[in-house]
């Protein structure tokens, strides 16, 4: 998906007509089909989210009330899951490893505007986010953004840079606090 450049965004599509098409289809199956399945009913979304394109591993959990914008763009590694109210804004690819946790209502946003651009034009960039990694209830996590390996995301934080691996970070804008010590190893 290639945003289309030097135009007015205000007055024309800044997404191809395929694009645009392709979103309302996965609306109409997200309204109604994915956001009424049973909690429990991780296979069938995943199952909708592959039908479109997401790349998914084994055993992903995808809640109902999660909200992909394009699921194309979303890739899943194994065990790895989007909470309740997750907002999953893909105008990028979004791409969480294994076994990470995106917890209730974060933001993860791959589109932004260039405020300096006399047309306001919109950009987008890939988040990533590595094996082991608990972004936590309500962060947000911008465009172009990598979560390093094992590392969690605090609550309500804002991470508009990329953050190290197996760091506790918060805040905002977030910044790594300590490293992440896991008992038992």
């Amino acid at each position: 998906m290639t945003i289309r450049q030097g135009i007015d965004p205000t007055t024309q599509a800044s997404f191809s007509l395929k694009n645009r098409l392709g979103r309302l289809a996965w609306g109409i199956v997200q309204a109604t089909l994915f956001r009424w399945s049973p909690r429990p009913a991780h296979g069938l979304r995943a199952l909708l989210l592959k039908m479109f394109g997401a790349k998914l591993g084994v055993g992903c959990h995808v809640y109902p009330s999660a909200q992909i914008w394009a699921p194309w763009n979303l890739e899943m590694d194994d065990h790895a899951c989007l909470g309740d109210g997750v907002i999953c804004y893909s105008m990028a690819r979004i791409r969480l490893g294994k076994k990470v946790v995106v917890s209730q209502r974060a933001h993860l946003c791959s589109g932004s505007h260039d405020y300096e651009d006399r047309n306001f034009q919109l950009y987008a960039l890939p988040i990533t986010i590595a094996d082991h990694v608990w972004v936590c209830a309500e962060a947000f996590l911008g465009p172009g953004v990598e979560i390093g390996e094992g590392a969690v995301i605090g609550a309500r934080a804002v991470a508009t840079r990329s953050m190290p691996p197996w760091m506790v970070c918060a805040g905002n804008p977030c910044r790594p606090l300590k490293p992440r010590n896991i008992r038992g190893q």
